[in-house]
Order: structure tokens, then sequence, then C-alpha cells
């Protein structure tokens, strides 16, 4: 655990120490490391490294008094009755459980809606910059706006039917309505599953079915850049896809006018006496599933697949969103905060809505692309709205780093520049780090998952040194360790398994209907640990970089992609015998798939198969049709560690004994695609 010790080293005479690795304080270790400028952060909430090993200090050795003091910045209807954390996390002691605040009642949209209105006098203040895929298309909406409309939106739900407890699903862009009606949810007590609005039918049908909803709530279509996407025939096909497999759905139709006509009930806008008008909620009631993708290893190249459904509740959620945000981001009233990401992703969820409304901010709601009508869009919009905080992906890093930044604009507003999604490789942060902060702005490079919540690994702006590619320590409360194949714990500095030893407040409570899966995928392998299902490094400073999933998943422009799930469309094609997909390094997206496939006897392999091949799997991962799919024929059965060598032309293969014809490899290699299919 991190203690603060003496050290000889440190001018102040205080260093973390984590397993037995030093993390450096404010002095320059050997190795190059990135400071905030001076004068950026004089009213940092986390000022200095040693603010830093204090407040985690704390948060590890009196978890009580560190959520207690969090806990007291919300309403609560009623107080909790027990512990402020129980949990198990060994599968030999029983089934896995979390428990925060056992007992308390709240509502989260009344804690960061109706409080921001009624109690902090935020009412006027802009919640939302909304920008539309069109420039000549932006709305603001302040607090009382937003409160109201999301007022509307419940009581339209509750004619609908909808009542505490049912399961809606919402597939909408990135439009204002997403925002009303995910918070409509929440206020009326019913739980939202929102689906990516780039999913196909299949993928959404799945969705919809594996969180049992009975409210699909889309849009008649949507322009993604130039490019027109009809939600409406997408959902009317997933929705006949659930009637086939007897699952009853009603779906109504909301589109970017206004949305709700229907009479608001003023007892719901208002509170009257100190009575509640939303529904109370106990902590542990779901907000939300958020749905991931899970794989079972099995003994041939195969996985089995299957969505499943990441649930979170109320309490501890809202705390760690609302606390993850203030301090990661260093926010302040009167900042500008933009994260570029889409709703139906977690990121989302915890970082456009419920994190910043929790705080009172003020953010930037952007429907479009970030090349969209033109390369500068993303600092056009920055330079707008006077941007403090901006936080994005390693994919549009990349991208932009194409174009280069617009000199064009002005950038003088930020000050923290954020990534999120997978782990950015050093010259990607170097490059935002030095054109887009101009040598000013820390990069706060956050490692987390749907399954988290929130930050588990990050930086905070003014308080930790930095290192290009590395997500560096572990936020309060968040207590990682490393093991090896056998499941023993690693100390200093080693490579192996990201685990978590305790829970903390954001943290999934289970997978929603299937206990045996939620142990089983992250409990089961290593008892007593929540396995992430990430490799990771620990650096001799105490420093933590993730190096990319050990399961078979591709993370593909910051979406996990399952490789059975690509493999299981290959092999619907008439020719295809077997399949194997593995990821390639992108310079743009990350990873991108290098798809081998066995033919049947007598098929040929050429461009009109390999262009039949692509239609065939992009239905099954997004109306989005991948931009870069590689295909080679596969001959015999073959290690997917080999197949990912080949995909990468890494020609040291080390120990090729246990395949049954190792001269597959050379005709393997002779085949290997280089250019974009």
């Amino acid at each position: 655990q991190w203690d603060q010790q003496q050290s000889s080293r440190s001018a102040n005479g205080k260093v973390g120490v984590l397993n037995g690795a030093v993390v450096p304080g404010p002095q320059e270790p050997e190795e190059k490391t990135y400071h905030p400028s001076d004068g950026l952060f004089t009213d940092a909430h986390v000022p200095d490294f040693d603010a830093y090993l204090a407040l985690y200090k704390k948060s590890t050795e009196e978890p009580e008094e560190f959520w207690a003091d969090v806990a007291q910045e919300f309403y609560w209807k009623k107080p909790p009755s027990g512990p402020m954390l129980q949990y198990n996390f060994d599968v030999n002691k029983g089934n896995i459980y979390i428990k925060f605040m056992e007992g308390a009642k709240t509502n989260i949209c009344y804690n960061i809606l109706d409080r921001n209105v009624h109690e902090r006098n935020l009412g006027e203040k802009v919640a939302y910059y909304w920008e539309g895929n069109s420039p000549d298309h932006h709305q603001n909406i302040t607090y009382n706006q937003l409160l109201r409309n999301v007022c509307r939106c419940a009581n339209a739900l509750k004619l609908l039917g909808v009542k505490k407890g049912d399961r809606v699903a919402i597939y909408l862009p990135m439009i204002p309505e997403l925002v009303y009606t995910m918070l409509a949810c929440a206020r009326i007590g019913a739980v939202h599953s929102i689906v990516f609005a780039g999913f196909s039918s299949e993928s959404l049908c799945e969705r919809i079915m594996d969180a049992q909803c009975n409210i699909l709530v889309t849009a008649d279509g949507v322009y993604r850049g130039d490019k027109l996407i009809n939600l409406k025939k997408i959902a009317s096909e997933a929705l006949e896809r659930c009637k086939e497999r007897y699952v009853p759905v009603c779906c109504s139709l909301l589109s970017e006018e206004p949305l709700f006509t229907s009479t608001s009930h003023p007892s719901i806008i208002h509170t009257h006496s100190g009575a509640l008008t939303q529904s109370e909620t106990s902590r542990q009631h779901a907000v939300y599933t958020a749905h991931t993708v899970c794989t079972k290893q099995c003994a041939s190249i195969h996985s089995f697949i299957s969505v499943q459904g990441v649930l979170h509740t109320v309490t501890g959620y809202m705390l760690y969103t609302s606390l993850t945000f203030k301090y990661v981001f260093d926010y302040h009233h009167d900042d500008v905060y933009w994260c570029t990401a889409d709703i139906g992703w977690i990121t989302g969820h915890s970082y456009i809505t419920y994190g910043p409304l929790a705080n009172g901010a003020t953010s930037v709601l952007f429907e479009g692309v970030p090349v969209y009508p033109h390369v500068g869009r993303l600092w056009e919009i920055i330079e707008k709205y006077g941007v403090s905080k901006f936080y994005t992906a390693p994919t549009a890093i990349r991208l932009l780093m194409k174009y280069g930044r617009e000199p064009l604009y002005d950038l003088s507003s930020l000050c923290v520049l954020g990534t999120v999604g997978e782990p950015i490789n050093p010259e990607a942060w170097l490059w935002y780090y030095d054109v887009v902060g101009q040598q000013r702005c820390p990069v706060i490079d956050t490692f987390w998952q749907t399954e988290t919540g929130g930050h588990v690994l990050t930086p905070l702006p003014a308080a930790t040194p930095l290192k290009p590619g590395s997500a560096t320590c572990p936020f309060f409360g968040v207590q990682p360790a490393i093991l090896n194949e056998h499941g023993e714990e690693l100390e200093g500095e080693a490579e192996g398994y990201l685990v978590f030893r305790k829970p903390w407040p954001g943290i999934m409570r289970g997978v929603y209907g299937n206990q045996e899966r939620f142990e089983s995928t992250y409990f089961r392998k290593f008892p007593g640990f929540y396995v992430t299902g990430d490799g990771c490094r620990r650096d001799q400073d105490g420093y933590y970089w993730i190096t990319g999933r050990i399961d078979d998943m591709l993370n593909v422009s910051g979406h996990l992609l399952s490789t059975a799930e690509v493999e299981a469309a290959l092999t619907e094609h008439p020719s295809v015998a077997e399949a194997a997909v593995v990821s390639q390094p992108h310079a743009v997206k990350g990873e991108c798939l290098y798809c081998f496939v066995t033919l049947k006897d007598h098929k040929e392999f050429n461009r009109t198969l390999m262009e039949e091949l692509k239609r065939k799997v992009s239905p099954h991962i997004s109306a989005f049709t991948p931009k870069l799919k590689r295909f080679t024929r596969l001959a015999g059965k073959i290690m997917r560690r080999v197949l990912r060598q080949i995909a990468r032309n890494e020609k040291d293969l080390g120990d090729l004994s246990t395949l049954a014809d190792p001269k597959v490899v050379e005709v393997l290699f002779s085949q290997r695609c280089e250019a974009a299919a």
C-alpha cells in the first residue's frame, strides 16, 4: 500500500511507496517527466504530490471517514444504516458482492439538477453548449431549461407506463434529448440502457433483450459527418428481431424538434414543504446498465461471445463520478469542459452527464465528428466556447496529428488535456502536449473501464509528474496490484495482470441477471481480486503502464471488439470453414482487424470474396464500416499468438514445435496482406 516515508531524495521529505517502488514527488527523477506550468493551478484542489499522498493515505486507511466526507456534498432522504462499504472479492468465501452506504435513500437526478437550481442558484448557468453536426446548429441549455425538459420527459415516460425498476433502451444520437431521457429515467427510478447510435439492428436487439427493456426511445435519423444514418429503420428492424424472440417492446419516436408536448405536472418540477417529487431510490438501486463484450476461451481457436449488461447503482456511482470529475480535471466554477465521447459509451455516462452535472459544470455536447465539415472543427469549437478542460481519445489525437493544429484558432483557454479509451502512445502524447497544449497543459492519461464506473489510474493536473504513455498512479480508494499467471503478487518493478485488491464506490455491482458470469469473468481467475483483463507494467518509480488486453479483445478507435464476434460473422459466409481475427497496430485507430480465413474445399480466395467478407463483418460491429480490414487465407490450425505476429510481420516467432505443420507459417507470411483491402 501507499505510505508516506522520509527520503533524502525529496526536498520536502516525502515520496510515495507502492510495493517497494518509489514514486517521484515534485523533484525531477532520472527519467524525463513533465510538470504543469508555474501559476497555472494556483487554486488546485490537489495542489501538489504531498497533498495527493495525504488524501490517498486517508482514502485507503480511513475509507469510512473519507467517503463520509464526500457524501456530505449530497442530499440523502435517508442516511445509511450500516458501514460505508461491505464486500467479498473471494469466490472461495461465498458470493461476490459490493455494498456501499447500505440503507441510504436518495435520487441522483435530484442531486445533480434540482439542487443545482434551487440550492446552489445555478439555474441560469449554462449546463450544455450543444454543438450540432453542422456548425449552423447550436443551442445553449441552462440548468433551468435542463430540469424543465427532464421533467417533461419523465412525465412522457410515465404516460407510456414506465415505472420504478423498468428498463428503458435509449438509441439516440448526441442531441439534448439523449440527456433529457437518461435523466428522466433516473428521476422516476427507471434503469436506462443506452445503445450507441451507430450499432446495427442485431446489436441493438441483443442489448434490448439482455436488459429486458420494455420501452425503446429513438429518433428518425442522424447525420454523422456527411453520412445519413436511418436510426428509425435500424430500430424497427431490431424490434422485429425482438418480437421473433418473444420480448415485448414499445417503440417511441423522438425527433430533434421540441421533444415532449404532454403537459408537465408542476409538482415534478418544483418541491413543496421539503417533499421530494421524484422517486427516491435505495443506495443499491440500479441507475443504468452499460453493455460490454465478454469472451470465454475454448480449446479451439474460437471463443463464445455475448454482450453483458454491466450494472451500476445510484449512490456509489454518483459519489465516484462526482469526485473523479472534480479532482482529475481540477474542475472550478468558471471552467468550460468538453468530453468528445459519445454518451452511448461509459465515458459519456460518467464524464458528459453524471460527473459534470454533479459539480454544476458547463460542458460542450457535440453531435459531430472531428474533421467535418473541415479538419479544424475541434479547434473551432474550443475557441468558440473558451474550453478550458478538453477530454478526447488517442484515436482522435492521432487523426488530428495527420492534419496538424489549425493556426487560425486560439487555444489559449486550454489548461488541462485528457485522454481516454485506450493507452496513448508517447508520440501522440507529446504532440498533444507540445502542439495542442503549447507545453502549458498537463496531459491526463486516464485508465478505467465500463466496469470501474470512473477513473482508477490517473494523474492529477497540479500534483502528478507526468510520463508520456503512463497512467501514473491510483485514484483515491483504489488499490492496484500486479499478479503473475499463478496469482502471485509481484513487488516493485514488474509486469503481469492488473488487478485490484478492494472495491471503490463506483465499481460495478454485477452483470445484469447473471451472477455466475459476474463471478467467472472478474473474480474466479484470481480469488480475492477484481481482475481487469488488462496487462500492466509498473516501472522503477511505481508508475503504471497499461500494456493492453490480455484476453482476445481488440481496441479499435477506443471501442472494445471481440475477436469471436468478428470470427462468427466471417464463418457465416458459405465459403468459409474457419476464421481467426487478431489485432494489428494502426497509426490512427490504435488497432485494426487482421482476418485469417480457411476456405471450404474448391472455394477460391479472390477480391470478390474479400469484399463479401467485409460486408459480412460490418453489420455485426457497427453502422460505420471499419476502415481497415485485412484478409489472408488461413491453412490449418495455428496458435493465435503466431497469427498476431504474422499480422505484425514479426519474423521471430519463438518455439513452433507445438504446431502440427510449422510450414504453414511460411505460407501465411508469403500471403500476408500489407495494404488496406
